[in-house]
């Protein structure tokens, strides 16, 4: 039943092209055909580019543009030449042949099912390219992988005032087992106003080790100028945002109302929620802060532990209060990231199980590098107001 409930490629296929992940596939589309062409002429050469061999019937002679018209844009093709013999053409571009639609499935295949190089040599030879190596097909893998590496390594210019942190849990095979891994994200506001997806990651468990170890690398690639670090009320997270950030902390204010909703009885929840709005959607610190008491006393006496918990989280649940008023709804949670975290969960949902580590990052990378290209920033630029010392000013 499982397995009839999953996704064909084609259903991916037609999912992602009719989706917002048109730009990230033309491109990925690209790569695949000039890795096709190169295998295709080395056919013809009788040897690899560079390769010494007996049978070797010509060589190389430099590259021609052409343009290709697909469902996913006009992508400019190089089209290997040879110096001698008939003229290269790539099988692909022959009239009538539903070759666009084959090498879409290829890209999507490699990053879907995880790029097993069996499947995707089956794939290939849809297209009528017999004899594709293994080497050949990983090569081309190998150059789809490349996209999301760069983009997990790019270098962080400029300061970051506001971050977000959170954990997805997904599934992976390791060592003959299926084990719950997570695959974080680290997503901040530039202080141009631009929001980006800066860190990517996947971890054996969500452990302060982890937190510090991911931290400290965003900060080798340059990040710099965090004044807000936003997450759920992970200890070990927590940690590690003081002592490799060293910014202030606030806690994700969803996640502690639905953790308060389990320190009460179902019918007390309504009451809580509402109490605690009360606190998030007052008019600036003081008045939260007075909400605050007057909330802790009313619920002292029925729920006394939410009360407890409440008091205790105060510094906590009211840092965003210290920066821009237009900036606080999207400050005092980690809603901003639980969007990024859906879509990925709608794609990994296809998968269900990844084949390892590696197709788990490739997957989300390819999502999370159109999820640059769409997003906008917070209203304005974010930059330190060097007469209000801490506070950022829009």
């Amino acid at each position: 039943m499982a397995e009839e409930a999953r996704m064909t490629v084609a259903d991916v296929v037609a999912n992602v092209l009719a989706g917002e992940h048109g730009d990230f596939v033309r491109e990925a589309v690209a790569i695949v055909a000039r890795e096709l062409m190169e295998a295709e002429v080395s056919a013809e050469i009788g040897a690899g580019r560079g390769e010494v061999s007996a049978e070797r019937l010509t060589h190389r002679n430099g590259y021609r543009p052409r343009g290709w018209e697909t469902r996913v844009g006009e992508i400019e093709l190089a089209i290997p030449r040879k110096r001698s013999g008939a003229a290269y053409f790539a099988s692909f571009l022959e009239p009538r042949r539903r070759s666009v639609q084959a090498i879409v499935a290829v890209v999507l295949e490699a990053y879907v099912s995880g790029v097993s190089t069996r499947k995707v040599d089956r794939l290939v030879e849809q297209l009528g390219i017999q004899g594709m190596s293994k080497d050949r097909v990983s090569a081309l893998c190998r150059a789809l992988d490349q996209q999301v590496e760069a983009f997990r390594r790019r270098p962080l210019e400029g300061d970051y005032p506001y971050l977000w942190l959170d954990a997805k849990q997904v599934k992976v095979r390791d060592q003959g087992h299926v084990r719950s891994k997570a695959l974080v994200i680290a997503y901040a506001v530039h202080e141009t106003g631009r929001r980006e997806v800066i860190g990517l990651d996947l971890g054996e468990v969500e452990s302060e080790a982890f937190w510090i170890e991911l931290l400290r690398e965003l900060r080798r690639r340059g990040l710099q100028g965090v004044r807000l670090c936003v997450s759920d009320q992970h200890e070990g997270l927590r940690n590690a945002i003081a002592r490799v950030l060293a910014s202030p902390w606030q806690r994700c204010t969803v996640h502690f109302v639905r953790n308060m909703h389990q320190h009460c009885r179902p019918s007390q929840r309504g009451l809580v929620s509402a109490a605690l709005r009360e606190i998030f959607n007052a008019d600036g610190r003081a008045q939260a802060r007075e909400r605050l008491g007057e909330v802790i006393a009313r619920l002292q006496a029925p729920m006394p532990k939410v009360a407890e918990l409440l008091e205790q989280a105060e510094e906590d649940l009211l840092a965003f209060y210290a920066f821009p008023a237009p900036h606080w709804s999207k400050l005092r949670s980690t809603n901003p990231l639980e969007r990024v975290n859906r879509e990925i969960g709608r794609r990994t949902d296809v998968v269900g199980i990844f084949p390892n580590d590696a197709s788990a990052i490739r997957l989300a990378g390819a999502l999370l590098i159109e999820q640059n290209d769409c997003v906008s920033g917070l209203t304005g630029a974010v930059r330190l107001d060097s007469e209000a010392g801490s506070r950022l000013v829009a």
